[in-house]
C-alpha cells in the first residue's frame, strides 16, 4: 500500500467507525459493496478526503467505478492532483 492509499484508507476508517483501522481495509476491497458506505458516508468520505489532501475533487468528472475500491479512488485523487485542481 503506497501512502495515499494508506491517506484513503485512514479517511475510510474514520467515516467507517466500525472498529476497522486503516490497516485492516484491503486496498482491492469495494467501498460500497465490502464496506457498506451508504450514501452519507461517501459525502463525508469525500469531503474528508478533500480536507486530508487539501484538494478539490471534480464531482462532474468523478464516476462510482472510480469508487469501487481504495486502490481505484486512489489513481483518481492522483490525477487529481496532478492537474492541480484547487
Amino acid at each position: 500500500m503506497n501512502d495515499d492509499e494508506a491517506r484513503i484508507s485512514a479517511v475510510l476508517a474514520d467515516v467507517l467507525s466500525n472498529g476497522l483501522t486503516a490497516d485492516g481495509i484491503d486496498p482491492e476491497s469495494d467501498l460500497v459493496e465490502e464496506h457498506g458506505l451508504d450514501s452519507l458516508q461517501m459525502i463525508s468520505f469525500l469531503l474528508g478526503i478533500e480536507d486530508a489532501f487539501d484538494i478539490e475533487l471534480d464531482y462532474e468528472n468523478l464516476e462510482l467505478d472510480d469508487l469501487r475500491s481504495v486502490r481505484q479512488f486512489t489513481a483518481f485523487v492522483a490525477e487529481v492532483k496532478s492537474v492541480g485542481a484547487r
